[in-house]
């Protein structure tokens, strides 16, 4: 199999980097020592996505879901830079979210692409807060207590069952959360009413990340202690972050990214099936009638609450980029090498430019208007946006 070329510049030395890959591997990154030509774009890793619920029209949580809708995902969300991505599944009867999941394990199955663009699957809910607020969207007549034999039922159905988002306010939170660690899956804290001790105790038992951190709480909460605190002084916890502008302001997302730093954080879209839509009214199974504006946000009609998130993950990596000011180096750990270290993965070298690494590959501006900015794709191989092919 004859190697193809591509060259970029390194985010971190400036200088020219020649790549070579096949379809499926990087087979060589050669630093040609050479400063790079000021057009010549950066070249990364392809991005990671930890929490996708759908885009463009298509819905992971849909009752319509079907393997071709998860294959239109995974080739939608390329173009955008985003080479792998996790399908997250919301509160839901124990014999949707199995659905959902053995529809997941068939387009892995029938697409090689859609096999290595996704390495698991990230079930947010049922086990989490009933309260309003803390819930969120959830539907509150499918939220259940922590059940880890629930658990142990879904990865029969299905071996991508990796992360589950839990809230630990219950009595027996730490034997259960024991449980699930136990089969292999990493917990997540999230959609939470749980004291800053139950918070504790979870990660004693093994949870490892918290879910959309400074989302899925209630709106108004104590000085200290309280959940906030205890998730970003834990270094235990890896958090993800939703950048997208709405649901983090920009203050809030750099504090958390200085408690954190980019080696303890990642930034997920939480895109739901109106990201990548026209601003409109939609009607949607979760939530009613919404709103989604020019600049992103989406809202229930006629407030300012949010119903999810309708921006891609290239997105909040630029608002990153524009409101945080990190180096690109930095930021593009947060959507590379962090998410690829917690998400549970069989690729070896996934979202590391490194010979024997997935063949997934992104350019991004180096101009100051283009800084960031996905100007070309390689998934698994091809090119899926910009390039030559």
């Amino acid at each position: 199999m004859m190697a193809r070329h591509v060259r970029g510049k390194d985010p971190h030395s400036g200088t020219t980097l020649e790549v070579a890959y096949d379809d499926t591997r990087i087979v060589s990154v050669t630093d040609l020592g050479v400063p790079a030509d000021a057009e010549l774009p950066y070249i990364a890793p392809g991005f990671i996505d930890g929490q996708v619920n759908g885009y463009r029209g298509l819905d992971i949580n849909g009752e319509d879901i079907t393997p071709e809708a998860v294959m239109d995902i995974t080739g939608e969300l390329a173009k955008k830079g985003v080479t792998s991505w996790v399908p997250t599944i919301v509160t839901a009867p124990e014999e949707a979210i199995v659905n959902a999941l053995q529809v997941i394990s068939s387009a892995r199955e029938k697409d090689p692409i859609t096999h290595a663009a996704v390495p698991c699957v990230h079930i947010e809910g049922p086990f989490i807060s009933d309260q309003d607020g803390p819930r969120g969207v959830h539907d509150a007549q499918w939220v259940r207590p922590l059940d880890a034999q629930e658990v142990q039922r879904w990865k029969r159905a299905s071996r991508l069952v990796g992360i589950v988002t839990v809230s630990p306010h219950t009595a027996d939170a730490m034997r259960q959360i024991a449980r699930m660690r136990a089969l292999g899956v990493e917990v997540a804290i999230g959609h939470t009413h749980a004291t800053p001790e139950q918070v504790s105790e979870a990660v004693d038992a093994g949870a490892t990340l918290s879910t959309h951190l400074g989302n899925g709480i209630s709106t108004t909460i104590p000085r200290h202690p309280n959940v906030l605190w205890t998730q970003l002084a834990d270094d235990r916890l890896t958090a993800g972050l939703i950048a997208d502008g709405h649901h983090l302001p920009p203050e809030a997302l750099k504090v958390m990214l200085r408690a954190k730093g980019t080696e303890r954080a990642y930034l997920v879209s939480d895109a739901t099936a109106l990201a990548g839509k026209e601003p409109g009214r939609y009607e949607t199974p979760v939530g009613g009638t919404v709103d989604l504006s020019e600049n992103g946000r989406l809202s229930y009609v006629g407030t300012q609450l949010l119903a999810g998130a309708a921006a891609d993950l290239a997105s909040g990596f630029r608002f990153v980029l524009a409101e945080v000011g990190l180096a690109l180096d930095e930021a593009l750990k947060l959507v590379t090498s962090t998410p690829a270290r917690v998400i549970p993965s069989t690729r070896p070298g996934l979202g590391h430019l490194m010979p024997g690494a997935p063949a997934d590959l992104v350019l991004l501006g180096s101009s100051e208007a283009s800084l960031g900015q996905v100007v070309g794709a390689v998934q698994s191989g091809r090119w899926v946006a910009g390039g030559p092919e």
